[in-house]
């Protein structure tokens, strides 16, 4: 059966992909600003401009209700601001993306990359707990039954888990982002294991992650059907160092050493909406 593992749950094989809770829905806009056309408009125009822009991102940069988007400027070449969107519908984020470019400042901005996902919490513990309470009360997988029982837990599991669905958007002054896969090669794939051995490894793979826990916070959310890579990554930090270190100790644990494909890098530092002035004239 499509979506079964041949791992036994009772008398009926068990779904190998485990539960996942969706909250927040993420944007992230990589964002060129045009320099010598914004410096040759007249000092007059560019303060009408940025004072246009600075209150409408003063208004987004507050946090309501799962509501939020901050401004980084980048390092290097890959772009030079990038807007991070946190929303509660594709509906939302839809308007601010919109929002933004009916601004004045938005002729002197060309996209140089977006990426679109869902907060994301993989429940790997759990599923294979329930997947065998629902199996040892004589449910067969994807009947009724078994969908209502797992709804339940979810609706339990949603409210218990609110902050990290619909989080804020941290204060910490640098960024890090990038997408990922799981590999799907002819030697190794990661859909073909089993959800227990799966659950191991993320589970040695999050022991890493928690030793960092006081110097970097991270957001995972999901992008399969959403963009071109199944996750993206963001770390929050005081000191980017931290984020080397990170990566660097995850890149020996088994389930990234074999299996974890990452796109690009970006590394951005924090800029409030009263410092946009500053950044674009600087």
């Amino acid at each position: 059966m499509k979506g079964m593992t041949p791992d036994p749950v009772g008398d009926s094989p068990a779904p190998a992909l485990p539960l996942t809770l969706e909250g927040a829905s993420v944007l992230h806009q990589m964002m060129r600003f045009r320099r010598a056309a914004w410096r040759a408009l007249p000092a007059a125009a560019r303060v009408e401009i940025l004072a246009e822009a600075t209150a409408a991102l003063g208004r987004m940069e507050t946090h309501a209700d799962g509501r939020e988007t901050a401004l980084y400027s980048l390092l290097g070449h890959k772009g030079d601001l990038l807007l991070l969107h946190f929303r509660r519908s594709f509906d939302e984020l839809h308007q601010a993306e919109l929002a933004l470019a009916r601004l004045r400042l938005g002729d002197y901005l060309d996209p140089a990359a977006s990426y679109l996902s869902v907060v994301e919490l993989g429940l790997y513990e759990s599923s294979a707990k329930v997947y065998a309470g629902l199996a040892a009360k004589g449910f067969a997988p994807d009947s009724e039954e078994w969908k209502a029982g797992i709804e339940d837990v979810l609706a339990r599991q949603r409210t218990a888990m609110a902050p990290r669905l619909w989080p804020h958007i941290p204060e910490s002054k640098y960024l890090c982002f990038y997408p990922m896969d799981r590999r799907r090669g002819e030697q190794v794939n990661w859909y073909r294991e089993s959800m227990a051995e799966r659950q191991r490894m993320m589970a040695e793979h999050g022991l890493v992650g928690r030793r960092y826990a006081g110097e970097v916070r991270q957001i995972i959310t999901g992008s399969i059907g959403f963009d071109d890579w199944e996750w993206g990554v963001d770390l929050f930090a005081a000191d980017p160092l931290v984020f080397k270190r990170l990566i660097y100790e995850m890149r020996f644990d088994r389930v990234s050493a074999l299996y974890a494909l990452f796109g690009s890098f970006y590394i951005g530092l924090r800029v409030a909406a009263a410092e946009l002035g500053a950044l674009v004239d600087g």
